[in-house]
């Protein structure tokens, strides 16, 4: 059974940093495509960022680029995303992913085949 565990979730103050980490398990995802998505109250899921299976290829969103680092571990089968000068607006359930299929490069949700489960990153101001 495939098993996407984020951690590293928190409450920190506006220009604060959290450090997302998510370990999969059950298969190993060394050549899929590994992503952060965010999803706010009342607020559809979105793109954070995503690397490819060798780390050739990250993509950022506008709103996170120069703040957030993404970062993988295939040794460890996991995913990183150093958040850096964190903003109230950037609060939200961070999600990890995991490509639908090997080498398979995208931005969308279509894109991800596996999902944890969420963890709470909150910004007070």
């Amino acid at each position: 059974q495939v098993q996407l565990v984020e951690s590293g979730g928190g409450l920190v103050q506006a220009g604060g940093s959290l450090r997302l980490s998510c370990a999969a398990s059950g298969r190993t995802f060394s050549t899929y495509t590994r992503g952060w998505f965010r999803q706010a109250p009342g607020k559809e899921r979105e793109f954070v960022a995503a690397i490819s299976w060798i780390g050739a290829d990250i993509y950022y969103a506008e709103s996170v680029k120069g703040r957030f680092t993404i970062s993988r571990d295939n040794a460890k089968n996991t995913v990183y995303l150093q958040m850096n000068s964190l903003k109230p607006e950037d609060t939200a359930v961070y999600y990890c992913a995991a490509g639908v299929s090997p080498f398979r490069i995208g931005r969308s949700l279509a894109d991800f085949g596996s999902w944890g489960q969420g963890t709470q990153v909150t910004v007070s101001s």
